[in-house]
C-alpha cells in the first residue's frame, strides 16, 4: 500500500519553560523533549542556544519571533505558526513532535493561553512543561529573597498595564516584582512611588538575568527616576521593591563569582573546548573559542587501517595515546570498520596525560598507565615499563600519533625493547587566522585572560593572531606549555596543579578570587583585568 494514501499524523506540541536564561535551569522534561524534538520553535526571547546545546544536528528551527518584512509577530500570528508547524511535521508513522520554547515559564506572561487554545481547537495534542520563573528566579541569581520577616507578601505586576491598581502595593511588607521592558519599569517605578510607596524604599534592578552577563543596579524609590536615566538597561529586566533588596550586600552569589564577567580566550577546537567554556561558564566567565590547528586525516589511510586491523587480531601487547586527537582519530576508524570498545580486550592502554585519559573514559576506556608528574612524551616514557620477555607475552606497541610527533617516545621505547610501530594517525595544520575584529581584540587586550593547555597552542595563536596583551592573564596547563609561552615573551600567571583542563580552570578561578579579595582589602573596587588596562589608559590620557 502506498504511503501516499495513508493518514499522516500532526505531530504534538510541548509548550517548554526555558527559564530566565542560564540553560542550567532547564527542567528534566524540558531536555528530554528537545532531545525528542523534530522541529523546535522559538522566539525573540528563548535563545538558539538552548536548542544547540540539547537538541539533535538536524532539528528544524523554525522563527516565531518575527515575520518575513522583519516585524515581531503578533500572539495570534505565533499561535497560527506553532498550528501550521504541527500540521507540516505530521508523519505516517512514530511521534512527531514540535517544542515551542517560552521564556521562563510559558504559563506566566508569555501568551500560553492564546497559543495551547489554537492548537485544541486545531485538534493538536499538546502538553506544557512549566519552567523556572524569572520572577523569582533573577532576584534570586541577584541576592534578593522576595519574602523576609518583614515582607511577607510578593505582587508580581506586568509593568505597561495601565490596568494595574498600584495602590494595593505600596504596603512596606509587600514585596512587588516588576516585569518588562526598561521604559515601562522605569514608569511602573514612577506610578508606584505616585501611588503613596515610601521613597527611601530600596529597589534593585536586574537585568540578563541568571546569565554571565547579568548585572544589578541598586537605588531608591525615590531616586530611581534620575538614577536609571544614567544607566543603559538591556531587556529583559526585573525589578524587586521591597526591604529585602538590603539583604544583597549579604546573599549575592552569582555577581560575587571569583571570575564573573571576564572573558577568556581559549585557543582550542570547538569539540575539545567544550568542557572547558562549561567549566568557565560555571565560574561566571563568558569564552570565545579561537581554533588554533586543523586536524585533517592522513594523506594515506592504509597504515592506520592496518594498524587497527591488528589491534583487533592481537598484534599488539600496548597502545599508546599521545592527545585526544588521536583518541578521536582511532575512534572514528571504528566506527568506520564497525567495531566498539569491546576490541581493546586484553590490551594495556598508556595515555601521556589527564585530558587524553578523559577522551578515553568517555570512550569507556580506563588507561592502565598516565604518567603522574611530567605528562609529556617523556614523562610518558620514563613511565613506561621495559619489554620483559617473561611477563610480556608479545614485544609490540602500536602508537597513533599526529604527523609532526617527535621521535623521543619511539626511540625511547624500542630502548626498552619494544617493537613499535608509529602510525600516523591524523595532520595536524596550522588553523586559518581569527576574524580582523578578533586579532585585535587579543592585541588590544580585550580579553581578560587566556588558557593554554598545550606548547602548540602557544605558538599557533601567536603565529595567526599575534601576542596577547601585557594585561591578559595568561594561564598554562603545565611546565613545558608555561616554558613556551616565556620563549615567546609572554609572562605566565597561573599554573594548573595538574595538567588537566579542569584544574586549569580552577587554578584561573583561584586566581581570579585572589585578585578580587586583594582589591577588596586594598579599598578599591573589584574590576576585570580589561577594565585594569582601560583605568590605566584613561589615567594617562588625562596626564
Amino acid at each position: 500500500m502506498s504511503t501516499t494514501n495513508q493518514t499522516k499524523i500532526p505531530a504534538s506540541v510541548a509548550f517548554v519553560g526555558t527559564g530566565p536564561g542560564d540553560p542550567g535551569l532547564l527542567t528534566m522534561r524540558a531536555v528530554e523533549l528537545l532531545r525528542r524534538a523534530d522541529v523546535v520553535v522559538i522566539d525573540q526571547v528563548a535563545r538558539e542556544d538552548f536548542v544547540a546545546r540539547v537538541a539533535r544536528p538536524d532539528v528544524e528551527i523554525v522563527d516565531a519571533g518575527h515575520g518575513q518584512t522583519g516585524q515581531p509577530l503578533t500572539t495570534a500570528s505565533r499561535a497560527k505558526l506553532v498550528v501550521r508547524a504541527a500540521k507540516q511535521a505530521a508523519r505516517v508513522s512514530g511521534e512527531p513532535l514540535v517544542v515551542r520554547l517560552m521564556d521562563g515559564d510559558p504559563a506566566t506572561f508569555n501568551g500560553l493561553a492564546e497559543e495551547a487554545v489554537a492548537c485544541h481547537n486545531a485538534d493538536i495534542a499538546f502538553e506544557i512543561v512549566p519552567g523556572v520563573s524569572a520572577a523569582s528566579a533573577v532576584p534570586a541569581y541577584a541576592g534578593v529573597p522576595l519574602t523576609s520577616r518583614s515582607s511577607r507578601a510578593v505582587h508580581v505586576i506586568p509593568s505597561g498595564d495601565a490596568r494595574v491598581d498600584w495602590s494595593r502595593s505600596i504596603d512596606a511588607s509587600t514585596t512587588v516584582v516588576i516585569l518588562g521592558e526598561p521604559n515601562a519599569i522605569r514608569e511602573g517605578l514612577r506610578r508606584l512611588l505616585e501611588a503613596g510607596r515610601d521613597p527611601q524604599t530600596p529597589v534593585a534592578v536586574t537585568q540578563q538575568g541568571t546569565t554571565i552577563r547579568q548585572s544589578t543596579h541598586r537605588t531608591t524609590l525615590g531616586e530611581a527616576a534620575t538614577a536609571l536615566k544614567t544607566v543603559r538597561l538591556t531587556p529583559p529586566a526585573v525589578t524587586v521593591v521591597g526591604s529585602t533588596v538590603d539583604l544583597q550586600d549579604k546573599l549575592s552569589w552569582w555577581e560575587s563569582k571569583p571570575l564573573f564577567g571576564w572573558n577568556v580566550l581559549v585557543p582550542r577546537t570547538k569539540e575539545q573546548a567544550a568542557s572547558m567554556t562549561d567549566r568557565l561558564a560555571s565560574y561566571g566567565s563568558s569564552s570565545d573559542i579561537v581554533p588554533t590547528i586543523s586536524v585533517e586525516p592522513p594523506r594515506t589511510p592504509q597504515q592506520m587501517e592496518r594498524a587497527i586491523k591488528g589491534l583487533v587480531t592481537g598484534r599488539y601487547e600496548w597502545i599508546g595515546f599521545t592527545s585526544a586527537n588521536a583518541v578521536r582519530a582511532v575512534r572514528e576508524k571504528f566506527v568506520e570498520f564497525g567495531l566498539d570498545a569491546r576490541a581493546f580486550a586484553g590490551l594495556k592502554i598508556a595515555a601521556v596525560g589527564g585530558v587524553t585519559a578523559q577522551a578515553l573514559r568517555t570512550w569507556g576506556l580506563e588507561p592502565d598507565l598516565v604518567p603522574t608528574e611530567d605528562q609529556s612524551a617523556k614523562g610518558l616514557l620514563d613511565a613506561w615499563p621495559a619489554y620483559d620477555s617473561l611477563l610480556d607475552p608479545i614485544n609490540r606497541v602500536f602508537l597513533p600519533r599526529a604527523d609532526i610527533a617527535t621521535e623521543t617516545l619511539v626511540a625511547g621505547l624500542e630502548q626498552m625493547g619494544w617493537e613499535v610501530d608509529d602510525v600516523t594517525a591524523y595532520r595536524t595544520v596550522r588553523a586559518a587566522p581569527p576574524a580582523p575584529e578578533v586579532r585585535e581584540a587579543i592585541k588590544a587586550g580585550r580579553f581578560d585572560a587566556v588558557c593554554f593547555t598545550s606548547s602548540s597552542t602557544v605558538r599557533n595563536l601567536v603565529g595567526i593572531a599575534g601576542k596577547p596583551h601585557s594585561t591578559t592573564v595568561v594561564a598554562c596547563i603545565g611546565p613545558a606549555t608555561a616554558k613556551t609561552a616565556e620563549e615567546h615573551g609572554l609572562r605566565v600567571d597561573v599554573m594548573a596543579a595538574e595538567p588537566t583542563a579542569d584544574a586549569l580552570v580552577d587554578a584561573l578561578a583561584g586566581y581570579g578570587r585572589g585578585l578580587a579579595l586583594a582589591a577588596i582589602e586594598a579599598g578599591e573596587p573589584v574590576r576585570r583585568p580589561s577594565e585594569k588596562k582601560k583605568s590605566s589608559s584613561r589615567r594617562k590620557a588625562k596626564a
